[in-house]
């Protein structure tokens, strides 16, 4: 593996090298999430009525409430190309229903937590309508991760893909999302706190680097038990239509499995087994970047798409700005914002497509058709 080549800066400490993002102020926990649901009264009678040879009496019609439609036997309950996923998750699967051509594939780069940005460049796309639901019928969106940090809302921004998850499937058309390194520094703030890691800067833990990287107590003192299930079991890459998507622009992944089925399962497994130390070490990796960059970058993407497919890595992590610095992708924040974004970002000789327009330093957020042209 070429793992060391190109990786460019690796934050032992969990630390992302980004200047200007600035931290987040200290917050106290919020109460646990607690599920309230009501009782309901099933309407079984206390006893059977007393038999005395006589065929029973008809029962009476049951009271319908104001306004009740009956169900016709036929009534479709749910999308008739709805299939769940082995992991119990509303996501419609990559192939069309036989005979029609698959919808237009979609792409989202890095949104921090700015849902008024996404929602704009949503709309602009013809994804959503003026109030934020899918219209886009049979369209395929992905969104590359990193939802929440450094941005007002990554709560809200959670809840609107999980909606238009629900939307796009109904419609014949889905939405679905991979794991970003913020998602994995989140779960982990939230799950171990201050507990000490290993880690090669010095003891850390995963609360001081969320803090640290952009962590929004706003964010935290909303989530909730849903957003932690949907978030740990995001997959970390996956394949379609040739694209290679994910989140972070490194061949870390590789030490998780040579294939992306492997590769997600063991990344799940490390989530699910919930040690400190290996959710860093996962953590740790998924926050490398800069592999497609440089002299050594088109071998890095060869690598990466011929242990798991594809012809082009689509990717975020990275903002666009900085993939065009000259010094290790440190430039100021000043001069990073200088080069102005405005699209997609295609390079390693045409082997990688970098997504993050570096919303959170003056930027754009990126929604892009693939496969891209001109």
């Amino acid at each position: 593996m070429t793992q060391g080549a190109g990786q460019g800066y690796e934050p032992g400490s969990g630390y992302e090298s980004a200047p200007g993002y600035g931290t987040a102020s200290s917050f106290e926990p919020s109460d646990g999430y607690e599920n309230r649901s009501g009782g309901y009264d099933h309407g079984y009678p206390s006893a059977p009525p007393p038999y005395d040879g006589a065929p029973p009496p008809p029962a009476p019609p049951a009271a319908v409430p104001p306004g009740y439609e009956p169900t016709r036997p036929d009534t479709q309950l749910i999308p008739p190309d709805y299939t769940p996923t082995a992991r119990d998750l509303p996501v419609i699967t990559d192939a069309a229903p036989s005979g029609e051509r698959p919808g237009p594939l979609y792409v989202v780069g890095d949104v921090h937590g700015y849902l008024d940005e996404l929602l704009a460049a949503l709309r602009q796309n013809g994804l959503v309508d003026e109030e934020g639901h899918w219209s886009a019928g049979n369209a395929r969106l992905w969104f590359l991760g990193d939802f929440t940090d450094r941005g007002p809302d990554g709560i809200g921004v959670i809840e609107l893909v999980m909606q238009l998850s629900a939307e796009a499937a109904a419609a014949g058309g889905y939405c679905r999302a991979l794991m970003g390194n913020h998602e994995l520094l989140l779960l982990g703030a939230h799950r171990f706190g201050d507990t000490p890691v290993n880690s090669t800067g010095g003891t850390a833990s995963f609360l001081a680097a969320w803090r640290l990287n952009g962590g929004q107590p706003s964010d935290m003192e909303r989530l909730e038990d849903r957003h932690l299930t949907w978030i740990s079991r995001l997959d970390a890459a996956h394949l379609t239509d040739g694209h290679l998507l994910v989140h972070s622009d490194t061949t870390a992944y590789l030490d998780y499995g040579s294939s992306i089925e492997e590769m997600n399962d063991a990344v799940t497994g490390v989530l699910q087994r919930g040690d400190a130390d290996e959710c860093w070490d996962l953590f740790r990796k998924f926050t490398k970047r800069f592999a497609f960059r440089g002299d050594g970058g088109p071998e890095a993407a060869r690598e990466l798409l011929g242990s798991y497919g594809g012809n082009r890595v689509v990717h975020g992590h990275s903002p666009i700005p900085y993939l065009l610095g000259e010094v290790g992708g440190e430039l100021p924040v000043d001069e990073a914002a200088a080069h102005a974004v405005q699209g997609p970002m295609v390079y390693a000789e045409s082997l990688a497509v970098a997504m993050d327009g570096g919303v959170t330093m003056d930027g754009r957020l990126l929604v892009a058709q693939l496969p891209l042209v001109g």
